[in-house]
């Protein structure tokens, strides 16, 4: 293997690097605030409030990241609405079109988890809420989300993690992520293997910094459960 090839194009991996852990972090940011009040909504028995989420996270959940990615990119074009808007000023730049791709498509599962630890949240925790004379709004602040974002973040951790692997998948429309970087190496050396396994030792890098991150958050959220 030639190290020659990587130490010499280490730039170009940092700036994928950075680009990577921007989409990243700023999707992963919108998806859950978006997602929060949607998975409260989501739990609700009113059809016409919940099914219309319901309708959106079976579309982003039922199809893969790259053909929604597709869609925005290539397809806002396609409507004479949108070119003649403010809005074609956003749609016409790869970088947005990932970002609200990776959004919308981290947003649907999000709101899966949260509703899943919510609908989980013991019986006895409501009653004793309620009882005590807190409003709604007041329980699920308080008492509901609090402890439904303990029971979630396990599987929201999975949901950072494969978040982190799709946006691999910007590489496609053009976007200088890590992947990128690594198509940009191969296409310059023809050297597959030492382009690629770069990538590959990056991407487990900063997966194994999420990992311990979430670990230390974990540690400190489920402090009261350990026996001292």
């Amino acid at each position: 293997m030639d190290f020659s090839i990587i130490f010499s194009n280490l730039d170009i991996y940092f700036e994928g690097l950075k680009n990577t852990l921007i989409l990243v972090s700023i999707s992963l940011a919108i998806g859950l605030i978006f997602a929060i009040p949607l998975a409260v909504l989501r739990t609700s028995k009113n059809l016409f409030v919940s099914a219309p989420i319901q309708a959106y996270v079976y579309c982003f959940r039922g199809t893969p990241l790259l053909v929604q990615m597709f869609i925005i990119y290539y397809g806002m074009g396609q409507f004479e609405l949108i070119k003649a808007s403010f809005l074609w000023i956003f749609f016409k730049e790869a970088y947005f079109c990932a970002l609200f791709a990776f959004a919308l498509n981290s947003c649907a599962y999000t709101i899966e988890i949260i509703r899943g630890a919510i609908e989980n949240t013991p019986h006895g925790e409501v009653e004793a809420a309620k009882a005590a004379g807190m409003s709604t709004f007041l329980r699920f602040r308080r008492i509901i989300l609090p402890s439904a974002f303990r029971r979630a973040l396990p599987s929201y951790s999975n949901e950072i993690i494969f978040m982190l692997h799709g946006s691999s998948l910007a590489s496609v429309i053009t976007i200088v992520d890590i992947t990128g970087a690594a198509r940009i190496v191969n296409s310059k050396f023809y050297s597959p293997y030492e382009a690629f396994l770069t990538a590959a030792v990056f991407y487990m890098s900063i997966t194994f910094i999420i990992v311990w991150l979430l670990k230390k958050l974990e540690f400190k959220w489920y402090a009261h459960l350990r026996r001292e």
